[in-house]
């Protein structure tokens, strides 16, 4: 049997040691965070305190932007402080707390997007039904079994790579501990685990990724059956931003995670990574309040309120 010695701490390599990188990084995140911060907090106060956005649309809007808020938190501090100070160790249990907890919100809004995909649906193809089916119960029901089933994959995630053995100086390909990262860090066998991440994300993509497109394939079919170009032009202005959205973050996560070569190329997912862990978090609520007639007459009436406008 070989004899593994037990890491206290990891070592995050990040994007390497030049110092003009590390100068361009640490503006980059700052700048990046404080947007998304901003962003989204606006988002989540908008719709908190406007009446007329207290819709389950917006309900799970504001819990999308709850978790763009948790997710990039997970991630952005302790990158910004790497590439800051320099300071590049984490310790063994930090390491697979922020593995847990940047795979709970990850998995959690892969299941929000599917579910306001539904709620699409829902309003569109069935609007009789609308209240009823999208009820406040239901709504919270949906919410909380979204991250129910987040806290189930960062569970498996988490339990199968700290299970592995680390050895020698712990060093983590990354600036934060993605599973792929930490597998490749380990001095066991990774097979089995490789195998179990890649059924269950590929799982959760695949059948998340399904009731988006079933909802919206059963809304364009009911949105062309409208006579009037406008009734189309108004159906389809309601879902247009969410498109972008699941776009962004199912790419993404698809070419990360969901295909056998991906924990083979540290350098490529470093550079995707900075997208859908900082990038998405920070365009979400530009994209869902630049293209929202709504969101934009909310933000203009609390200004109002507040005497910026007469």
């Amino acid at each position: 049997m070989e004899n593994h010695t037990t890491v206290a701490e990891f070592i995050l390599v990040g994007f390497g040691g030049h110092p003009e990188l590390q100068v361009f990084l640490s503006v980059l995140f700052l700048v990046l965070y404080t947007v998304t911060l901003l962003g989204n907090v606006s988002m989540i106060t908008i719709i908190s305190s406007d009446s007329k956005l207290h819709t389950p649309m917006y309900f799970f809007l504001k819990n999308l932007s709850f978790l763009d808020l948790c997710y990039s938190s997970v991630i952005a501090p302790k990158a910004l402080l790497c590439f800051s100070t320099g300071h590049r160790a984490i310790s063994y249990n930090s390491c697979a707390a922020q593995m847990f907890f940047f795979s709970l919100f990850g998995t959690t809004e892969a299941f929000f997007l599917a579910v306001m995909a539904y709620d699409r649906f829902v309003a569109i193809c069935k609007p009789l039904r609308y209240p009823i089916t999208m009820s406040k119960r239901a709504c919270i029901f949906l919410v909380a079994g979204s991250y129910l089933s987040g806290c189930l994959n960062c569970s498996i995630q988490t339990g199968f790579t700290f299970t592995l053995s680390f050895c020698g100086l712990g060093k983590i390909d990354h600036f934060f501990c993605d599973v792929p990262a930490v597998m490749q860090a380990s001095c066991s066998d990774t097979f089995a685990s490789e195998m179990a991440m890649l059924v269950v994300c590929g799982f959760i993509i695949v059948s998340t990724g399904l009731v988006v497109l079933i909802s919206y394939g059963y809304i364009i079919t009911t949105v062309m059956r409208i006579p009037s170009a406008e009734g189309r032009r108004r159906a389809f202005s309601t879902c247009t931003s969410h498109l972008v959205a699941v776009s962004l973050f199912f790419g993404t996560v698809f070419f990360m995670y969901a295909q056998p070569g991906a924990i083979t190329s540290p350098g490529q997912s470093k550079v995707v990574s900075v997208f859908y862990t900082i990038v998405i978090p920070m365009l979400n609520p530009l994209i869902y309040s630049l293209r929202n007639k709504e969101v934009k007459e909310a933000l203009r009436r609390q200004l109002k309120k507040k005497g910026f406008f007469h």
